[in-house]
């Protein structure tokens, strides 16, 4: 029978732009995500164009910053890891906010009251026998990158974000095992205000449409704004990769103890029809999925992909020695997030592109989440084997759920069965791809208590084990409460996954 390692790494996952707060506490610098406004239920507000920015300076007083609030894990965060160690957890993944270390990113040493922060949230986690998986960057950039180098596409941000990285090595290697570089990493292709910092629009000369059901529609967007956005996007990438390198190859040297990993959203793709044209594309979209690890776990740019550039007008400013930095910095497990699979067309008119993505369209064989993403556990397990057959290395899942509406009932209860559902099937999947010879080092799914959402920057919409009592506009008692998916959690905690009713 397939069981869970003795070792498996059951926990939750956060970040610090979601769940701290404590904006300006102790000296703390502003990020790129410090500037994104709530817009409304149904808006994502992922996207920046020059005229948003400007509005975010302009208005900073009166405009709604759910992320400068967060859930006030800054100063509840003994209350939040006595909750975690309740469930048993053995992992939780969290990140380091750069700007609480170092304000602006420029300074020469860092603020000590946030360097005791962290120090006091691994004892604490330590406490519990809880190992940190620590995010090195979550989305999160000091300002200053933005205005003066427009974020990653500079190579001006690597030499800074290296000596944020190395200090973080140096001083927590003896407190924290597992690391990941950035998250995510390939959605700076897909969100490059997210995922870079990046100002698409510099100039202010294109008006960007709203769209309020997912992000934009790159069919519908002038060819000058998507040309510059794979050309901005990709040249941070490569920016990224080297600067994940580098750290990579510097934990390897001065803390050997240590893990360090990459981070990626996986898609699963389907080929929407048996057509060879369909199968093709959904084979390059798939190849491009994996591209991200094959550069940081495989050590170099697959040859397709600089045809890509050749193809689409993309010129990369390659750092000196990259190839070389590359090599040397190639990570010791593969991490991912996962959500939903995709289906692909080979029809350009009913294929919507998302950067270098597509979205995906509806698979009639799925169920549906509240926001419209699609349940899909057997691709999690087929895409877990083919990253193992590809890159033969541990592979962590760092975050997996399904974001919600939910309100308390009259007696306080929040009764979560869809989640219990939801994670039920992707626990068994994962006990499968477990049983076809995968190594999988842990899992630690999405928002454990409930956060500022990424994609609508509020509250609304939901994942957690615990309720958090705030709304989008931050009013609130953020008293914490169990729903009933906490409960059955712990419980496949305690059997290692055995108990899963």
């Amino acid at each position: 029978m397939t069981a869970f390692p003795d070792n498996f790494l059951w926990g939750g996952a956060t970040s610090a732009a979601q769940i701290e707060g404590g904006r300006c506490a102790d000296g703390k610098g502003l990020s790129h995500l410090d500037y994104v406004y709530y817009r409304g239920p149904k808006i994502p507000c992922n996207f920046m164009l020059k005229k948003d920015l400007e509005k975010a300076k302009a208005e900073e007083s009166t405009l709604n910053f759910p992320n400068r609030r967060g859930i006030d894990f800054y100063h509840r965060y003994k209350e939040d890891i006595a909750l975690l160690a309740e469930m048993g957890f053995k992992s939780f993944r969290m990140s380091v906010s750069w700007t609480r270390l170092f304000p602006t990113g420029l300074e020469e040493t860092p603020d000590p009251d946030g360097v005791a922060f962290y120090h006091n949230v691994f004892r604490e986690l330590h406490k519990y026998g809880i190992e940190p998986l620590v995010t090195m960057c979550h989305y999160e950039l000091p300002i200053g990158f933005v205005d003066k180098y427009n974020g990653w596409v500079s190579p001006e941000v690597i030499g800074p974000f290296v000596k944020y990285t190395s200090f973080l090595i140096d001083e927590y290697k003896d407190e924290v095992k597992y690391w990941l570089t950035f998250n995510e990493i390939n959605m700076v292709c897909a969100v490059p205000w997210l995922g870079g910092g990046i100002v698409l629009d510099k100039d202010g000369e294109f008006e960007m449409p709203v769209f309020r059901k997912g992000p934009p529609n790159l069919n519908k967007l002038p060819k000058e704004l998507l040309h510059q956005w794979d050309q901005l996007s990709h040249q941070a990438l490569h920016h990224q990769f080297i600067a994940s390198a580098l750290t990579v190859k510097y934990a390897h040297e001065h803390a050997p103890q240590c893990l360090i990993g990459n981070m990626f959203n996986l898609h699963h793709l389907y080929p929407e029809t048996p057509s060879p044209a369909d199968a093709l594309r959904a084979h390059e979209e798939t190849e491009f999925n994996m591209f991200f690890c094959d550069v940081m776990a495989g050590g170099s740019y697959p040859e397709w992909i600089r045809s890509y550039y050749r193809k689409h007008d993309i010129h990369i400013n390659y750092v000196d020695h990259y190839e070389e930095i590359l090599r040397e910095g190639k990570v010791d497990f593969i991490s991912l997030s996962y959500y939903l699979s995709s289906i692909v067309t080979a029809d350009p008119e009913r294929q919507e592109r998302i950067g270098s993505f597509i979205r995906t369209l509806h698979n009639p064989y799925l169920q549906t989440s509240d926001f419209g993403w699609q349940i899909d556990p057997t691709a999690l397990r087929i895409s877990l084997n083919e990253l193992r057959d590809r890159f033969h290395l541990p592979i962590y899942i760092v975050e997996n759920g399904i974001g919600a509406f939910e309100t308390p009932g009259e007696d306080g209860t929040i009764h979560d069965d869809y989640r219990v559902a939801y994670l039920r099937e992707h626990i068994t999947a994962i006990k499968e791809a477990i049983g076809d010879g995968v190594e999988i080092m842990g899992y630690t799914p999405w928002g454990c208590i409930d956060l500022v959402s990424c994609s609508l920057v509020s509250m609304t919409k939901r994942y957690g084990f615990v309720y958090v009592d705030a709304d989008d506009e931050g009013n609130g008692t953020y008293e914490r409460t169990r729903k009933d998916s906490f409960w059955w959690y712990k419980k496949v905690i305690a059997s290692n996954g055995e108990d899963l009713d």
